[in-house]
């Protein structure tokens, strides 16, 4: 079995980690999410009672990337990229998918694209979930918050679309 340096351990935890939190955290920047500067268009938007405040967010995407980031980690430690290259490769998918929502449901407004992308993203998730669970269980049981949160986000995206499909 493959067994990483102390030096490519430290490299990867970084980086997969940082790409993770800079990639979630950095999407949201470019779209001035995380300083309170929402669009008109969403401020306009009718929302469900239940939809959480906005100073939710920001905190629990960042507990929730640290997680997925390290959970990503423990998966590479277990034989590297070349090794772990299925669920890891599902993990940079359903990443990427992550960082996108944003951008459709912010950005191009359009609310059931985003739903639908929201719903595929989810299912990459508990595939992505279910995969690493096969390497390390801790390293699955660390993304079920993720597959929790972003069930509820589904939900609350899918209530945005309609009540504002008119």
């Amino acid at each position: 079995m493959y067994a990483p340096t102390s030096a490519e351990s430290c490299f990867a935890f970084f980086f997969i980690v940082g790409l993770t939190l800079g990639g979630g955290y950095g999407t949201s920047a470019i779209l001035g999410l995380e300083s309170g500067n929402g669009t008109e268009w969403y401020k306009g938007l009718k929302e469900p009672s239940w939809t959480p405040p906005d100073e939710v967010f920001a905190p629990v995407w960042g507990v929730l990337y640290f997680l997925m980031g390290l959970s990503a980690y423990l998966v590479w430690k277990r034989g590297g990229f070349l090794k772990q290259a299925l669920p890891l490769s599902f993990y940079a998918t359903q990443l990427v998918l992550n960082f996108a929502w944003i951008f459709i449901f912010q950005e191009a407004q359009e609310l059931l694209a985003a739903f639908i992308e929201i719903c595929c993203l989810w299912v990459l998730i508990v595939v992505t979930t279910a995969l690493f669970w096969r390497v390390k269980v801790l390293a699955g049981v660390m993304l079920i918050p993720y597959a929790l949160w972003v069930g509820f986000a589904a939900t609350l995206n899918y209530e945005f679309w309609r009540l504002n499909k008119d």
